[in-house]
């Protein structure tokens, strides 16, 4: 969706600004570089970024990207990047637990859940601006939650998690006066596949590190095993009707097409930039309303969530039931 050439290797300033932010937070926060999740982490990120350099430069084909992107994965898991543990509720005659994965079981599922997140981000990246800002509020939503729940015991005081969501944060939004519209400069995919693995690799390291659920918490602790889906709702949901809906035609799943949720609000009169807003609102209320739903009083709970259906509906019907534009074309006064 642009008129002028423009450069695409944007990733590699998200992924020196994210080594960077390590590298200083290693001297200021020495205690969260005991584990090897972070080197973890890192590894992964710098492998991505190597992988979506070269198809950003030469072009790679779908299955040779998906084996690259396992492999990075993977490779986060050898340095204890892994679901551990997860919280059963009690629903019905099941009763509430811990759930221990092995690593039989907890390998292929983080893989699994840094590769779901990884292209997530890289379908929606379709607008200028669009991905960095969407991933900047999973990222602030997250970083609120795992920030403030670390002292209850939800999440290990020592957990990275908030200190790689603070650094997903503040590399996205350094990037966004460079890209939103009109863009100077695209991340592409070496940027798209950094910021998912970030994300993943921030959700992972906060996931099930509890293993004694307080009374009260039940739903607090719910939203550690569906962080992923719950700040990237948006970019899921288009992934997952893009699927659906490249299947149906019989073409494969990797086709690109302009039927995606930001190109349908062009097409019903958009501008670009006001595209891009709307779906920083709507994953705003989405974010911030789980997350608040976490934090706020049991009998709080269902106030926030009426209150957030509502106005995600009112939203929703006022902006996708915009009108679509006259297009009309005056040529020596005839109206065509």
């Amino acid at each position: 969706m642009h008129a002028a050439a423009t450069p695409t290797l944007g990733g590699l300033a998200l992924f020196f600004g994210f080594i960077g932010g390590l590298a200083l937070s290693s001297l200021l926060f020495p205690r969260l570089f005991i584990s090897s999740e972070v080197f973890g982490i890192a590894v992964g990120a710098a492998l991505m970024v190597s992988i979506g350099i070269v198809d950003d430069l030469k072009g790679l084909t779908a299955p040779a990207k998906l084996a690259g992107q396992i492999l990075a994965a993977s490779t986060m898991t050898l340095a204890g990047v892994q679901v551990l543990f997860f919280w059963l509720p009690s629903i019905g005659p099941i009763h509430e637990g811990v759930i221990s994965l092995a690593p039989e079981l907890g390998v292929p599922l983080t893989v699994l859940l840094v590769i779901v997140t990884v292209n997530a981000v890289n379908l929606v990246d379709g607008l200028d601006g669009l991905a960095a800002g969407l991933v900047a509020i999973g990222a602030l939503a997250y970083f609120i939650y795992s920030y403030r729940t670390g002292a209850s015991g939800l999440i290990a005081e020592d957990s990275p998690a908030p200190l790689l969501s603070a650094l997903l944060f503040g590399i996205c939004v350094g990037f966004l006066p460079h890209n939103f519209n009109p863009a100077r400069i695209f991340m592409g995919d070496t940027g798209s596949m950094l910021l998912g693995t970030l994300l993943s690799g921030a959700t992972i390291t906060g996931i099930g590190r509890t293993t004694q659920p307080q009374a009260g918490d039940q739903f607090a602790l719910l939203i550690p095993v569906a962080i992923p889906i719950l700040v990237l709702a948006l970019p899921f949901l288009d992934t997952l009707l893009a699927v659906g809906r490249r299947v149906r035609s019989g073409r494969g799943i990797m086709t690109a097409d302009k039927q995606h949720l930001h190109h349908r609000l062009l097409e019903r009169g958009h501008s670009q930039r006001r595209a891009v807003l709307l779906m920083y609102v709507w994953s705003a209320l989405v974010s911030f309303g789980v997350i608040i739903l976490g934090l706020v009083h049991t009998e709080r709970q269902w106030t926030v969530v009426a209150t957030g259906v509502a106005c995600a509906l009112v939203l929703m019907v006022v902006t996708l039931g915009r009108p679509v534009r006259a297009k009309t074309q005056v040529r020596r006064g005839e109206s065509l």
